[in-house]
């Protein structure tokens, strides 16, 4: 059983998604990582290019200086490896769909890359060889493409392993030098040439990844704060009403193909112009905000009994929602009903008994839950507002759930 456990915490975390029904959250990470696996992908094909070109070119230079024979046994393997990375990236650029799901895929592409052009550096001339400056495209590619810090240093010991592996087996004669053209052949077994030049390398390969991960840091922070500005409402700091449909339609989806219940909370702050009114617009955005940091701490923490609301948003005006994934373990509708009329209690409760500035509000809460109130994002919105404005109309600080006999015209079921 313990075998078991593990066996499938590691097949979980070699995804991206592992669920049979991803919710918006793995939807996203999954879209993040196929554009990372196609970057990867179109940046190999530019290096392909680059090497066929310089191959080419290379070869008739260096085949005027070296005997046909000595010409055709130093080039074949590099040819060689050269085809292996045409042929691979072709099949991840076809199969990128159906392997863009696994997490490492990017990892293991720029390894294979790292284990090719090792390749390179040694039928190029071991310590002499230029190729060993292609493991700088590596990690800098790294650094760009790869989202946290500690996989950027897995590429660069990676890389400086590689290096100075050929450099090893070369200088202890477990591998034939591979004499070229141009220089002198005598320096592969000078053990302080060798050691010299490995640590010059491997201190450039450290720099290299040191820049690359600081400068994409503040570029990844940029995009994030960008990414949020779409995403935020900036006097609350809760979702805006485009993330919450956005959500919406997917967990909705979600719902209906596994028949998760889903649940929807709508929150109105009762009276909210006659606060402004009496105390001015500005208590009353900071009352607003106290609300919204209310519903954050609420959302984001599942109570007792596997309650799990995980995305708070702010509709418009003094309109908040909070979208709840996992309402109840149980499908039963009595069930998840109860469970999502004890969080609009709990929302209603905590904001009733909310300060600012020794001033208070109250909530009107309207509730609905999919599949039983709604089976569409349009259907469960307007079952969830219908209960806001029964809530509204009975005086407000009143929590009442689509399924209330006289909201939606539906009995209990």
């Amino acid at each position: 059983m313990k075998q078991r456990r593990i066996a499938k915490s590691i097949a979980r975390k070699a995804v991206v998604s592992w669920r049979d029904e991803p919710s918006q959250l793995d939807i996203e990470a999954r879209r993040a990582n196929l554009e990372r696996v196609g970057l990867v992908i179109r940046t190999r094909w530019m290096i392909v290019a680059v090497l066929i070109v310089f191959s080419v070119a290379g070869a008739l230079i260096y085949g005027m200086r070296v005997p046909s024979n000595q010409f055709i046994s130093n080039m074949f393997v590099p040819a060689f490896a050269l085809v292996v990375v045409f042929l691979y990236n072709t099949f991840y650029q076809v199969m990128l769909p159906r392997v863009g799901n696994v997490s490492f895929l990017n990892q293991a592409q720029l390894i294979l890359d790292v284990l090719v052009v090792t390749v390179l550096v040694h039928y190029s001339g071991g310590v002499y060889s230029w190729f060993g400056a292609m493991y700088l495209l590596f990690i800098v590619e790294a650094a760009y493409i790869l989202p946290r810090r500690r996989d950027v240093w897995l590429i660069v010991g990676v890389c400086a392993l590689a290096y100075g592996s050929v450099l090893a087996v070369e200088y202890w004669s477990i591998i034939p030098h591979v004499k070229m053209a141009f220089v002198g052949n005598n320096l592969y077994n000078d053990g302080t040439y060798v050691l010299v030049r490995y640590l010059w390398d491997v201190a450039v390969y450290a720099g290299a990844g040191v820049v690359g991960i600081m400068m994409m840091r503040r570029i990844h922070i940029r995009e994030s704060e960008l990414q949020a500005s779409a995403f935020i409402d900036e006097m609350t700091q809760l979702y805006n009403r485009q993330y919450l449909l956005r959500v919406l339609s997917a967990e909705t989806s979600r719902a209906m193909r596994g028949g998760w219940p889903l649940g929807l909370v709508l929150i109105d702050l009762c009276h909210l112009g006659e606060f402004n009114r009496a105390f001015g617009p500005d208590a009353g955005d900071r009352m607003l905000r106290a609300v919204a940091d209310k519903l954050k701490a609420i959302a984001f923490v599942a109570p007792e009994g596997g309650l799990d609301a995980n995305v708070a948003c702010r509709i418009g005006g003094e309109e908040l929602a909070v979208v709840v994934t996992a309402v109840a373990p149980s499908r039963n509708a009595d069930s998840v009903r109860r469970r999502l009329m004890d969080l609009g209690e709990q929302i209603r409760s905590e904001v009733e008994n909310l300060r600012v500035e020794g001033r208070r509000i109250t909530v009107s809460v309207g509730l609905a839950t999919a599949p039983y109130d709604g089976e569409t994002v349009e259907a469960l919105l307007d079952a969830a507002n219908e209960a806001l404005v029964a809530a509204a109309d009975a005086g407000g600080n009143t929590v009442i759930g689509a399924w209330t006999p006289g909201v939606t015209g539906e009995a209990d079921m």
